[in-house]
């Protein structure tokens, strides 16, 4: 037994499941760092790295002796306060956290053996670690690249920090011709019309569309950025209600009666689906969608998984099964054949539930996927 534990150590990172208060106190005794995954049930990158990354022995060799680790869905139990708590709005986040609590490095993504072991490192370098690097901003450091890895590493946990550093990015990248990150991070630091991000977006277009951005692209960002500031205009700041008639006059002077019609529909669904009126969001959201044939697949296959997991309306999920028909037609894969599976199920029809489940389990292995779930899926059927 001691062997088979010995072993089971040596082949990946060791997570320990205890409440996160227990956690700390023996990061603290122990004078160590936990390495928290942040993930959530549906991530397929935070699968990829539980199936290709975690398991090495060379990540565990390292994680496991610098640090308590541990995994937490932040969707449920205790993961939903942590998740607001230590601002987490991506999957997956890794978080390295100390005895008291407190962040010292952040960074979050699918990424490679070599370069999640040097995050490790990274963390436990205080010249190199988040807390060392804002120090050294604060300093006046100032060096294109340190603040471009800045603005990367604050950008969910500290956005206002970060579209400060993005503004002297720019400032000291001056006339540099801009990469695809670039173009990233000066759209990540707009917060509105009036932020100095924007200015630089305005004044360096053609630059922006260089490096990759199509002129339509770009002026859908543009667009996007106004939409955002016109609801956030007309939203109550200290009790969040929004004065829609306003809105739907605003939203038609910015974009035209039919798009101010759509983006006005657009948030009266997503308000009914967090206010759980799942018959309403249905209503609308087919309402808004039925040139669906023009969106894109992982767009219809994410408005069709919804549908599964909350609209109960037959006639409702037909529509969504078409969505779903369309997205695998678009571009077939392992996500949206299953959606597709599931939503068969749901309406009765087993045979197609079984072809498609079949099929998504094929697609799913032949990716790497975990496919555990519509395995199960298969066998509800059978």
């Amino acid at each position: 037994m001691l062997f088979m534990a010995a072993c089971a150590f040596g082949q990946g990172i060791n997570f320990e499941e205890a409440p996160f208060s227990q956690l700390l106190d023996k990061a603290k005794k122990e004078n160590k760092l936990i390495f928290l995954d942040a993930y959530a049930s549906w991530c397929g990158p935070c699968k990829l790295m539980a199936k290709n990354v975690f398991p090495l022995e060379s990540v565990g060799k390292h994680y496991n002796s610098k640090f308590i680790n541990t995994k937490i869905d932040m969707e449920k139990g205790e993961g939903v306060e942590l998740a607001k708590k230590y601002e987490v709005k991506a999957y997956p986040t890794y978080l390295f956290i100390n005895g008291d609590g407190k962040v010292v490095h952040r960074v979050l993504g699918y990424v490679p053996e070599n370069e999640f072991i040097q995050f490790a490192k990274d963390a436990e370098d205080p010249n190199r670690n988040l807390f060392a690097l804002i120090d050294r901003y604060k300093a006046g450091e100032k060096e294109p690249e340190f603040l471009k890895n800045l603005a990367m590493l604050t950008v969910y946990s500290d956005p206002q920090l970060s579209s400060e550093v993005v503004a002297k990015y720019f400032d000291e990248k001056k006339d540099a011709a801009f990469d695809n990150i670039d173009v990233q991070l000066l759209i990540s630091g707009i917060k509105d019309t009036s932020s100095p991000s924007y200015k630089i977006f305005k004044e360096k277009k053609d630059v922006i569309i260089k490096a990759g951005i199509t002129e339509e692209q770009y002026d859908n960002i543009d667009t996007s950025i106004k939409t955002k500031e016109v609801f956030v205009k007309n939203t109550n700041k200290e009790t969040g209600a929004v004065d829609e008639a306003k809105l739907a006059v605003d939203l038609n002077n910015l974009l035209g009666k039919e798009k101010g019609e759509r983006a006005l529909k657009s948030y009266l669904a997503n308000k009914a689906y967090k206010e759980k009126d799942y018959a309403k969001y249905a209503k609308l959201t087919m309402e808004n969608n039925k040139e669906y044939i023009q969106l894109p697949a992982p767009v219809l296959n994410s408005l069709a998984w919804n549908f599964f997991e909350k609209v109960e309306d037959k006639n409702a999920l037909k529509t969504a099964i078409l969505w779903a028909q369309e997205s695998v037609k678009k571009s077939e894969g392992y996500a949206n054949t299953d959606t597709l599976a599931n939503l068969y199920l749901k309406v009765g029809d087993k045979k197609n539930a079984k072809i498609w489940a079949t099929k998504s389990i094929e697609l799913g292995k032949a990716a790497g996927e975990d496919v555990t779930e519509t395995e199960n899926l298969l066998k509800k059927i059978k």
